[in-house]
């Protein structure tokens, strides 16, 4: 007999859901993690997804498959056999990920003290933008509460918005590369919260998390039992080292957040092959299959060929002279912004520098919007990031040598003129007359004083 929908929430806001034979079958045990489902996925046909007659098993290559969805590529006309991946794949079972990417994705981890199971706890997805979105039609409802730091990627914010979730905020700053935030401001907006959403090192800013900073982010989501998205993507680009005798640990290992957090990965930014079109979830079986699930109905079948591709750039990760090369760039772009009589930080990771130009006068969507007429060079308005970044731009210093030589040039050329030109003319506003009968004094309280 059928649940109605509404008996199926006051299951699991009760707790009670995880007594239900039908809750223990969908999660394979891990009712806990119940109160995370989003209403899509607690509504899903559960049934149907675990019938094969629904949803198949992939048949491995001693099976004859007779009941294949797609014909095999014509030889004749140059089809290149790469394997079958064009049926769903039922939560809990990932055979639409190949064995290779599993294999290097959970090698990867393991290499940092991080185990997983590589038949559960990983699944690849179209890039980082359909992992994060798989994510979120997964856990996130109306109204549930989104936490960000400030600035961030801006397909955080956006797909939070689209879903129609709160977002809140919580400031940054980066200090000598490292990422910044005031304790008591972080702990207040996870209050009530259902994800919690950052990146290591962060974009645009460039800032790293510290050990002490991971334990206390851990600490925090362990006790208020919110989910954490970790997203990866520029790990490979990471310029700060660890304290003498202190090695870099995994927020997905610390107490209070190994059992709650996703992370992500992809071969766009790291590898500079955003053409493979490939990423991944990594994390508890438990919160993977509910992504499964939702990946299932947006964005399935990542073409083996792309997965391929990724498994070997994978195996083959970025060597020390690349690292050693984006270090030089960093600081070379970072040096020529000075020399304009601008003032970002240094970056501690990724390939960007957070630019303020509010002191020339401008605000960053004005500087940009202009430095694009004018000199025919693209920068990032810094309004996308945040609230705060609406007088920053992002610059970039991932193109190539000679194209990011030539960009800073007309930059600097932009910025001279901006910085030669004589300020606008300021306005005097009209001032009112003080009433004779209203005397002024240096002890008055304001109106809205409570003292």
């Amino acid at each position: 007999m059928a649940i109605p929908f509404w008996l199926t929430k006051l299951l699991v806001r009760t707790r009670l859901a995880g007594f239900t034979r039908r809750a223990r079958r969908f999660t394979d045990g891990g009712s806990a993690y119940l109160k995370y489902y989003s209403d899509r996925v607690l509504s899903a046909p559960v049934d149907e997804l675990l019938d094969s007659a629904f949803v198949p098993h992939t048949p491995g290559p001693d099976v004859l498959d007779l009941n294949q969805p797609t014909p095999d590529a014509p030889p004749a006309r140059g089809g290149i056999s790469v394997g079958r991946t064009d049926a769903l794949s039922a939560p809990g079972r990932v055979p639409a990920t190949l064995p290779e990417l599993r294999t290097a994705i959970t090698e990867r981890y393991q290499r940092d003290g991080r185990p997983l199971n590589a038949d559960a706890d990983v699944l690849a997805t179209h890039g980082a933008t359909s992992a994060y979105f798989a994510a979120l039609d997964a856990f996130v409802n109306p109204n549930d509460r989104v936490v960000l730091f400030d600035p961030c990627s801006p397909l955080f914010a956006l797909g939070s918005k689209s879903r129609h979730a709160k977002v809140r905020w919580v400031p940054t700053w980066t200090e000598d590369g490292r990422c910044r935030y005031i304790a008591t401001d972080f702990e207040r907006a996870m209050r009530g919260a259902k994800v919690l959403v950052i990146s290591d090192p962060g974009s645009p800013a460039g800032g790293c998390l510290s050990n002490e900073d991971l334990e206390h982010i851990a600490w925090i989501a362990g006790g208020y039992g919110v989910l954490v998205y970790l997203d990866e993507a520029f790990t490979a680009f990471r310029y700060l080292s660890q304290a003498p005798g202190e090695s870099r640990r995994l927020l997905a290992t610390m107490p209070g957040a190994d059992r709650v957090t996703l992370t992500a990965g992809s071969v766009s930014q790291e590898f500079g092959q955003p053409g493979v079109r490939v990423g991944w979830l990594a994390g508890p079986r438990h919160l993977v299959r509910a992504c499964q699930l939702t990946a299932n109905l947006n964005a399935p079948y990542v073409p083996p060929v792309c997965q391929q591709a990724a498994a070997r750039l994978l195996s083959d990760p970025p060597a020390a002279e690349t690292l050693s090369r984006f270090r030089a760039k960093r600081q070379y772009t970072v040096d020529r912004l000075r020399a304009m009589g601008l003032e970002p930080e240094l970056p501690g990771g990724g390939y960007s520098a957070w630019v303020p130009v509010s002191p020339l006068g401008l605000d960053g969507r004005t500087f940009a919007e202009r430095l694009l007429k004018e000199e025919r060079v693209l920068v990032g308005p810094g309004v996308a990031f945040g609230p705060s970044g609406a007088g920053h731009v992002r610059v970039s210093f991932a193109a190539d040598d000679g194209r990011l030589r030539e960009g800073l040039t007309r930059m600097a050329a932009f910025v001279s003129r901006l910085m030669a030109a004589p300020p606008p003319p300021k306005t005097e506003e009209p001032v009112e007359d003080t009433p004779a009968e209203v005397p002024v004094s240096e002890e008055r309280k304001p109106a809205f004083s409570r003292v």
